[in-house]
């Protein structure tokens, strides 16, 4: 039985996911076993990780017929056999020491879940010099209860430590005991890790940090129009409070954070609307900017929320004015940003 799942699913990423094969092989703890799911990927991806477990017997290779990374995930999650899954993104990569840190970690305070910081690269040039790095990470602590860690999470939720897998690990047993898979709908990464944090007990935080983020990549989701984006963020808040409400957690900081979530998440659904790639009319966009910005819970946050940058104080004096107009102009204005000084575009959102 190895230590350590690896999980990583697999689709167009060729020109990145060896460097995330490499990261694995290179860790400092080899006890551990690769878990690659090729999730019908139309290009060279699959027979890349093919080649790479022809060299190495940690590494198995599995393909099917493409049906989401949820789906990849929760395929290797049946056959891992490891003490531990961690899940990587075909992407991205991980230093060194991050699978001895995590293990060791875990080991030592008997947790379910281990939380580590990690870094958001983002590249604005053709070198791998020309890039803004950002780190997401907090001191770090072991909960002794889970009264502890349930009134401390929106600390964690706040610097982004709670929504994504890959800088975490997490005990197998906790896993399959309690059946939780990846639900198979897009950015399937929070809801999991929501159905994780409900009833979990032992939580320890690390404050290193070893995972790299890599945004930018032109294909990447996070960098696309989606015409839904705004119905998920809502489903993602509704998530968000009922699982708070579960917890009976609630307190001037927590409902501080939840607003200033929402803002910011708002913000976001805005700019989506204003991206170059959606082609509603000018008019079209207004209406559906006016129209998220005047709703109950809009309005409830937009009071609520204690922005930390002046950034940030712009913006929300904004939508607290309500003028449509405005905050379409700002929005342009923000997109523009991110397409033309994706430097200056990565540093407003990182001190935001």
């Amino acid at each position: 039985m190895p230590k350590v799942s690896i999980i990583m699913p697999v689709y167009r990423v060729e020109k990145y996911v060896a460097r995330a094969i490499e990261s694995i092989l290179n860790q400092t703890m080899g006890d551990f076993e690769f878990l690659i799911v090729d999730d019908g990927t139309p290009d060279k991806s699959g027979e890349i990780c093919d080649a790479y477990a022809q060299k190495d017997t940690r590494i198995k290779v599995f393909h099917k017929e493409n049906s989401g990374a949820p789906s990849a995930r929760n395929h290797a999650i049946r056959l891992a056999t490891g003490n531990y899954f961690y899940f990587l993104d075909s992407d991205d990569w991980a230093e060194p020491t991050m699978l001895e840190g995590l293990v060791s970690l875990a080991e030592k305070t008997k947790a379910q879940l281990v939380v580590t910081g990690f870094y958001i690269d983002t590249y604005y040039g053709d070198s791998d010099d020309e890039k803004y790095t950002q780190l997401q990470s907090v001191e770090g602590i072991t909960y002794k209860t889970q009264e502890h860690f349930r009134r401390d999470a929106h600390r964690l939720f706040d610097k982004n430590l709670l929504y994504t897998p890959w800088n975490k690990l997490y005990d197998a047993k906790y896993i399959k005991d309690n059946n939780l898979y990846f639900p198979e709908t897009f950015w399937d990464d929070f809801p999991f890790n929501l159905s994780v944090v409900r009833d979990v007990e032992r939580v320890s935080v690390s404050p290193n940090a070893y995972y790299h983020f890599i945004r930018q990549r032109a294909e990447s989701e996070t960098a696309r129009y989606r015409s839904d984006m705004y119905q998920k963020r809502e489903e993602e808040r509704e998530w968000l409070e009922e699982l708070y409400r579960y917890w009976h957690q609630g307190s001037p900081e927590i409902e501080e954070f939840l607003s200033r979530r929402y803002i910011e998440r708002l913000i976001g659904c805005i700019e989506n609307i204003t991206n170059k790639q959606c082609t509603l009319s000018a008019r079209e966009k207004k209406a559906e900017i006016k129209e998220m910005i005047r709703t109950d819970y809009a309005i409830m946050a937009a009071q609520k929320a204690k922005p930390r940058s002046f950034y940030m104080k712009i913006l929300l004096w904004s939508l607290k004015t309500k003028w449509t107009w405005l905050i379409y102009a700002e929005s342009k204005f923000i997109s523009r940003t991110k397409r033309k000084n994706i430097k200056r575009f990565a540093a407003l959102k990182a001190n935001r």
